[in-house]
C-alpha cells in the first residue's frame, strides 16, 4: 500500500515534555518547506496522548522511537505517517536511546542501575546490562558504547556492543550531562559540576580508543551550569547552553567568554544543530508552564524564525 507522507524529509521534530505528572507531552514538527509548525502531531494521528514527559527520540529505518520518561515507555511510530507501530513498556525512568547494532538499541535510565537492550525487529526489551549506576547520555563509536553516569556520578562506562558487556570506565568531572562526537572520532563530555554547584563544570575531550583525556577545560565559576553539548554537521564546532548558547572550535585553546546567542531574552532549554545548513535550533521553555517556542537561528546567531510549540 502507498503510505501517506505527512512529514517532508526537510524539517525538525520537537518533543514537548509538558508538565511532569500531567501526561500532556506532545510531538511537534516544523517543515522547512512551508515554514509551518504542526503541533500535537502524535495525538492528532493516533487519537491518544503521547504520554508524560517525552524526553528524547531516535530515527532508525522506517521508524521513530520516542522515549517517554515518566510514562516509562517507548512509542514506536512510522516515520512517514507517524502512526503507532508498537509501544515498548517495562522501562524504568528511561532517558536516551541509541542504536547499538543492526537491530539493537540501548536505553539509559535515571533510576535503574541497568541499561535496557531493545530488539528493534520485535520492539521488545531483549536484555539488560548491569552497570551498577544510573545512566544518562550515550554515544556509540564502533563496537563501544560510552554511557554517562550523570546523577551524582563522575564516570563514563564503556560497553562492548557485540557482547553487551561492561568492559571499562573513564573517570571524568562531576555529573557528565551530555556528550558529542567530533570529525576526528573523539568524544567530548560536558560535566555540569553537580546540581549543588559544589564542583566546577568541565568540558573534556576523550580518545575512545585509548580512553585518555586529551583536552580539559574548567569553567570559570561555580555558577556556570553548562548543558546540552552538541556538535555541528562538520564535526569541528561544539555548541552548548550556558547563559545563552555558546560556540567553540574543537581546537580552541579556551572556552568562549561570551555567548553567541544571548540568554536574556529566552529561557533556552535545548539546542541542536541542523547538519545540512548549520542552523542553530533552540527551544524556549518560557516558564515551563505555557506553550514554548522553537527558535531557528542562522549559523551566525541571527534569528531566522520563531514558532509556537507545545508545553
Amino acid at each position: 500500500d502507498p503510505v501517506d507522507y505527512l512529514v517532508s524529509a526537510n524539517g525538525i521534530f520537537i518533543l514537548n515534555e509538558g508538565n511532569f505528572g500531567w501526561g500532556n507531552g506532545s510531538l511537534s514538527y516544523y517543515s522547512y518547506d512551508s515554514s509551518k509548525i504542526y503541533n500535537d502531531f502524535f495525538g492528532s494521528v493516533n487519537k491518544r496522548p503521547l504520554g508524560d514527559v517525552p524526553y528524547s527520540m531516535m530515527i532508525h529505518g522506517d521508524n521513530i522511537y520516542i522515549v517517554v520518561n515518566n510514562s516509562e515507555k517507548i512509542e514506536v511510530i512510522d516515520r512517514r505517517n507517524l502512526k503507532s507501530v508498537a509501544t515498548i513498556t517495562g522501562l524504568i525512568s528511561p532517558r536516551y536511546i541509541v542504536l547499538a547494532g543492526l537491530d539493537k538499541a540501548y536505553v539509559t535510565s535515571m533510576y535503574s542501575d541497568s541499561v535496557r537492550i531493545l530488539d528493534l525487529k520485535k520492539n521488545i526489551i531483549s536484555g539488560y546490562i548491569n552497570i551498577h549506576q544510573t545512566s544518562e547520555s550515550v554515544v556509540v563509536m564502533g563496537q563501544k558504547a560510552f554511557i554517562a553516569n550523570w546523577l551524582g556520578g563522575n564516570e563514563i562506562f564503556v560497553v562492548n556492543t557485540e557482547t553487551d558487556v561492561l568492559i571499562d570506565s573513564v573517570e571524568v568531572g562531576k555529573e557528565p550531562e551530555s556528550m558529542a562526537v567530533d570529525k576526528n572520532g573523539m568524544i567530548w563530555v560536558l560535566c555540569n559540576g553537580g546540581w549543588k554547584r559544589d564542583n566546577y563544570a568541565e568540558l573534556l575531550g576523550i580518545n575512545p580508543q585509548s580512553l585518555a583525556t586529551f583536552r580539559k577545560y574548567v569553567f570559570p565559576t561555580l555558577q556556570n551550569s553548562p548543558l546540552n553539548l552538541q556538535s555541528d554537521g562538520d564535526g569541528d564546532t561544539l555548541y552548548y547552553i550556558d547563559n545563552g548558547i555558546r560556540r567553540m572550535s574543537i581546537s580552541s585553546p579556551e572556552l568562549p567568554s561570551d555567548p553567541l546567542i544571548d540568554g536574556d531574552e529566552h529561557l533556552i532549554y535545548k539546542v541542536a544543530i541542523n547538519p545540512s545548513n548549520g542552523d542553530i535550533v533552540a527551544t524556549d521553555a518560557v516558564d515551563y508552564q505555557q506553550n514554548g517556542f522553537l527558535l531557528i537561528f542562522d549559523r551566525n546567531g541571527a534569528l531566522k524564525n520563531s514558532r509556537t510549540t507545545g508545553i
